[in-house]
């Protein structure tokens, strides 16, 4: 039997446990979350009848792989496809048909935390949640342990895993007792991953926005919005009659803004939304939500190097930030391939 440890129980986790099930040798698995939730940065929260995507919006169809994951090998019930166009518009707000997206734009009916759930359904696995890991350590025998905030101790793992986005993934690594030379490589790579912050408004109307397109994206990344979702093109998300904007700041205008109090944040956004859709009534939602999410979109390339160096000691860090790609189907195709590495390197 041997022990996997994972952190974190993000969509790349989910797919790496998935892939370790398939590889039919005997293997445990527990997997530790910080949150109450599965599937990461694809979040999806609900209220009044209403399900709405508040991180990733969708999975593009980029990854035959994926593709084939989602459509073949996980239960498609309540698989929906967005069909409407995304448009753009430049820093002065005027908006142009068109960004060339025009692939498959993929959640469910249920939201995007179907992905992990699903995945993780098809497993063994055991996943805690509302646990938060403080520490890694690499004992004497070789294995590792995690010690979480309570004191809990974790393992003994054969193998660990690590899902958490880099900034995250560093810190654990910083605090980390394993005395190694591959520690310090590891860290000094993942610690120099740059994030983009994104300062996300959520605004509910009771009344139906006819527009042409499903969102607009910011092609000249120069004006305070990034995207505007329309959560109603979403095939059950949003009853008939209503609307549901999901607004992404972009990078600069959410880190001037994140400490901000919410309410201030959200009428300014509103304002800046109801000026770029062209609809006044837009300024006055009937209610709001909101989320910061401080390490949104990795950026640049990683070393593989180091990656390589750590899991020779059967430490393996996964999720969009080692694909080097801010996506939902970068992070599954990684976990993929984690898990996969993982079974033909140690059972």
């Amino acid at each position: 039997m041997t022990h996997i440890g994972i952190v974190g129980a993000g969509v790349g986790a989910a797919a790496a446990t998935y892939a370790l099930e398939e590889s039919r040798n005997d293997v445990t698995v527990t997997v530790v979350e910080k949150s109450g939730g599965l599937c990461g940065r694809a979040a999806t929260r609900r209220r009044d009848g209403i399900v709405y995507d508040y991180g990733a919006n969708y999975v593009k169809s980029d990854d035959e792989r994926i593709v084939e994951l989602l459509t073949e090998t996980l239960d498609t019930e309540g698989l929906v496809d967005v069909t409407e166009p995304v448009w753009t518009f430049d820093h002065t707000g005027e908006v142009s048909p068109g960004d060339g997206r025009d692939e498959h734009k993929w959640t469910y009916r249920q939201g995007l935390t179907q992905i992990a759930k699903r995945l993780f359904a098809r497993t063994d696995a055991t996943v805690h949640r509302k646990t938060r890991v403080e520490t890694i350590i690499r004992t004497e025998d070789e294995t590792w342990e995690l010690e979480d905030t309570s004191g809990t101790r974790w393992g003994p793992f054969d193998v660990l895993l690590l899902n958490p986005p880099a900034p995250q993934t560093a810190d654990l690594l910083r605090t980390a007792d394993w005395e190694s030379d591959a520690r310090e490589s590891l860290l000094s790579t993942v610690d120099g991953v740059p994030y983009r912050t994104v300062w996300t408004g959520i605004f509910h109307y009771p009344f139906e926005l006819e527009r042409p397109y499903y969102a607009l994206v910011n092609a000249d990344k120069a004006h305070a919005v990034g995207w505007v979702g329309r959560e109603e093109c979403k095939p059950g998300h949003v009853p008939d009659g209503e609307s549901l904007l999901v607004v992404q700041a972009t990078h600069e205008w959410s880190v001037d803004h994140y400490d901000e109090p919410p309410t201030e944040t959200l009428a300014e956004l509103a304002a800046l939304t109801a000026d770029l859709v062209g609809d006044e009534r837009l300024r006055d939602p009937d209610w709001t939500d909101h989320q910061g999410w401080r390490y949104a979109l990795p950026e640049g390339e990683v070393s593989r190097e180091p990656l390589e160096r750590a899991e020779r000691d059967g430490l393996y860090c996964l999720g969009d930030w080692v694909a080097g790609e801010g996506r939902i189907h970068a992070a599954l195709r990684n976990g993929l391939a984690v898990g996969e590495r993982v079974a033909d390197a140690n059972l």
